[in-house]
């Protein structure tokens, strides 16, 4: 009995060697489909087949720096971001806060919405810093470091201190950065009384200037500015 097992078993073996043999050789030799050049594909039409391995390639369009900004700065979406920012800070111009000769810098400042809306709406000094770049518009920057002298700007603003990895520290810079009488304005996803006053908070040498709730790019937010205090 084990020995008719045995030979049933070798021929198993022998028969699935030869079946992996036959196998590896049609695989050696088929060339693959979507290997083959265009001129030789089948259906000899001009479409493009969606690539089903490693082997399909097609030509990707290089696109210098500035026309990825161009193409980005023209799509509906971010034209929609930056005129709701122009509208937000209308009413920052309506508090007297801010003028086109305003030396204004925006932290945290993303893809730079907030900086094109100042700059169109006739601000002429504006500096947006972010950690990763996005020329013209944002500069690198760490937000917890800022790399510029004291004082030197009249408004800082900022739209992601809720998100900041030390919200003292990044509130401190935007500080100190400001003049004396110079403003900081912050918006965050919309508080109440108590989560404004733990925000004015982290602001030590300013003075509580008012908060109220506003729509900016679609979402409810809460607008809160200080003015900064002269040193005591």
């Amino acid at each position: 009995m084990d020995r008719h097992v045995q030979a049933f078993l070798n021929k198993l073996s022998v028969v699935s060697v030869a079946v992996a043999t036959f196998t590896l050789l049609l695989l050696f030799l088929r060339t693959p489909q979507t290997c083959l050049p265009s001129a030789a594909a089948g259906g000899g039409g001009g479409g493009h087949r969606f690539p089903r391995s490693s082997c399909d390639s097609a030509r990707r369009e290089f696109l210098p720096l500035d026309k990825k900004n161009r193409r980005l700065w023209s799509s509906r979406a971010f034209r929609g971001q930056v005129l709701s920012y122009r509208r937000f800070f209308d009413s920052i111009r309506d508090l007297g806060l801010l003028r086109n000769h305003s030396k204004v810098l925006c932290v945290s400042a993303g893809a730079g919405h907030e900086v094109a809306a100042l700059s169109e709406s006739g601000v002429a000094d504006v500096t947006g810093v972010e950690l990763i770049d996005s020329p013209p518009l944002v500069s690198r920057a760490d937000p917890h470091n800022l790399p510029f002298f004291d004082g030197v700007f009249d408004l800082a603003f900022s739209g992601h201190l809720d998100e900041a990895l030390f919200p003292s520290r990044f509130a401190a810079e935007m500080e100190r950065t400001v003049r004396v009488g110079g403003a900081c304005v912050v918006v965050v996803e919309e508080c109440g009384d108590a989560e404004v006053e733990e925000i004015v908070g982290l602001f030590r040498k300013s003075r509580f200037l008012g908060a109220v709730n506003v729509t900016l790019i679609g979402l409810k937010m809460t607008r809160i500015i200080m003015r900064v205090k002269a040193a005591s």
